[in-house]
């Protein structure tokens, strides 16, 4: 091999050297001379693009990055309120059980302001409306037994009079001292004597003072016993009593005419046998009879027990005689006012008469 030969081959290995992709450390390229930025990119990607999408990319993993460090700080509050106890349902609870304890302390705190508006309002109706009382006799049976409680209206004879067959509960004090009245021992201390006064208001005791009866004459009736038939006589007029108990009539002793004072009423109990009523208070103030300014008011129903509960409406026997009662009372103002009537009318014509005569006078003049 010639000189020249050689130094050809060397000419072309420098040339195909020469020609061979070189390595650039800043811009690796990969085989094919590429360079390893643009690999997986489309080609005629200008350098301006691919920095924004590397921007976008590094935006993109940022924002991962902070979903995932909220992921964990939110995981790590459950797992601190797990830890503690302190979930958001167990303070719901806690506060709902805090509300309620505070809603029972108020109603402890309120309890005895609400006893006293109860006693007072109870006070208020017992004594001005209607009150309980306590039947301790058997004066008024078979209608009242004893035990029971009956209500009374306060008010009924501030609105109508007084009728025939009402039951009534009025006090005795000063003139009825019956021997077997109801004796009550005194409390001997002043709270029994609250317990007490308060059984009295509320009928769930005998007062001692107070008496039930029936109306069997009002003020200017006559009352007599008996006629043939052993009946009461008001008026002039028997009266059949359905409501007695059994055997009464036979019981009956003859007493009167007695005519009951003005402003009084005549009282007796449905027990004629065992009632100490107004015919045995003969000899008392009043001839027995008892003052309208001392009824307490009518009863109008047994409230207790209530398998005798009923409603103590005026019995049909004195129906006539208190239809009666109020036609006279209704014609008593009637006949008043005729009978000032006609004086005035009279008056009036003596004066018309003499205005017409000073006329008459005066035009011949």
């Amino acid at each position: 091999m010639s000189n020249d030969d050689v130094e050809s081959r060397d000419d072309e290995t420098r040339g195909a050297r020469g020609n061979a992709p070189q390595f650039d450390e800043d811009n690796p390229t990969d085989g094919t001379g590429s360079p390893m930025a643009t690999r997986g990119r489309a080609s005629g990607v200008s350098p301006a693009a691919s920095g924004e999408d590397a921007a976008t990319d590094e935006g993109e993993g940022t924002a991962a990055a902070r979903a995932e460090s909220d992921d964990s700080a939110a995981s790590g509050d459950s797992d601190g309120d797990a830890a503690t106890g302190t979930s958001p349902e167990g303070t719901m609870n806690a506060k709902k059980e805090g509300k309620n304890a505070k809603k029972q302390g108020s109603f402890w705190k309120e309890l005895p302001v609400l006893v006293v508006i109860a006693l007072v309002l109870a006070f208020i109706i017992q004594t001005w409306v209607v009150q309980a009382f306590y039947i301790p006799s058997t004066s008024m049976e078979n209608t009242l037994l004893v035990g029971d409680r009956v209500l009374v209206n306060k008010l009924v004879y501030e609105v109508r009079d007084f009728e025939r067959g009402d039951i009534v509960v009025f006090n005795g004090s000063g003139s009825w001292d019956e021997e077997n009245t109801v004796q009550i021992e005194e409390p001997s201390n002043p709270i029994s004597q609250g317990f007490t006064w308060v059984s009295q208001r509320l009928g769930l005791a005998p007062s001692g003072k107070d008496y039930i009866k029936r109306i069997i004459g009002l003020p200017g009736d006559t009352v007599e016993c008996c006629d043939s038939e052993n009946r009461l006589i008001v008026n002039g007029e028997s009266i059949d009593e359905p409501y007695l108990y059994p055997d009464s009539l036979a019981t009956h002793q003859s007493f009167g005419p007695v005519e009951v004072p003005e402003g009084r009423l005549w009282v007796m109990g449905d027990h004629r046998s065992i009632s100490y009523d107004s015919r045995r208070h003969q000899n008392d103030p009043g001839g027995g009879s008892i003052g309208e300014d001392a009824v307490v008011g009518r009863a109008f129903v047994v409230l207790w027990p209530f398998d005798h509960f009923q409603v103590l409406s005026v019995p049909e026997t004195f129906s006539e005689l208190n239809q009666a009662s109020a036609a006279s009372a209704a014609a008593a103002p009637l006949g008043l006012g005729f009978a000032a009537a006609v004086p005035l009318h009279l008056a009036g014509r003596r004066a018309w008469h003499r205005y017409g005569s000073r006329r008459a006078s005066m035009s011949v003049e």
